[in-house]
């Protein structure tokens, strides 16, 4: 067997062929530019290969089963702020009436409340903080448990004049020991 010379047109296998890039942009890359390029194919390629996982990879796995004797639920968290530019407008007898007259027919067979301090960063960069109620419910899967959330957080901004509630939706398996 004889041994491969590399030469100008004959690089040694498995490198790159800048002349292929010649077409591409108009000339083969200098010296100093093929590492540039170089770094800037491999990010490319990076860029594709997660890209092509993203696509190949399951919308979504099914949620492990529950446990004996544990049923699985749609679990809702909503956050009620309880200023308006800097000043509390819901009172604790407000939150009380509006729990009485809009959550608590909705999900009458329970619910959980839990006062919480809320913050967060405005357009303008500055912190807000300001007492929140956050509201724990656990109800059966399915489209008529969101949209009672819904009304729920429409309602609490008309009340208020609040311009929005946060909701988090999850399943959680559930059971009473």
């Amino acid at each position: 067997m004889g041994s491969f010379r590399p030469t100008a047109d004959r690089p040694p296998p498995g490198a790159f062929r800048w002349s292929l890039l010649r077409p591409v942009i108009g000339a083969e890359p200098a010296t100093g530019e093929r590492a540039a390029l170089a770094l800037a194919l491999a990010r490319a390629a990076a860029a594709l290969a997660i890209l092509g996982s993203l696509i190949a990879a399951p919308a979504r796995a099914d949620p492990p089963p529950c446990p004996a004797g544990a049923e699985r639920y749609a679990e809702y968290r909503m956050f009620f702020g309880r200023n308006r530019e800097g000043v509390e407008v819901v009172s604790d007898a407000g939150w009380r009436a509006f729990l009485a007259e809009e959550i608590t027919p909705r999900f009458p067979d329970g619910l959980t409340v839990v006062d919480a301090a809320g913050q967060w960063r405005t357009p303008s960069g500055r912190i807000e903080r300001e007492r929140t109620k956050m509201l724990l419910v656990l109800a059966p899967p399915g489209a008529e448990s969101l949209r009672r959330t819904d009304e729920i957080a429409e309602a609490y901004k008309r009340t208020f004049g609040k311009e929005a509630v946060l909701r988090t939706v999850g399943s959680a398996c559930a059971s009473f020991l």
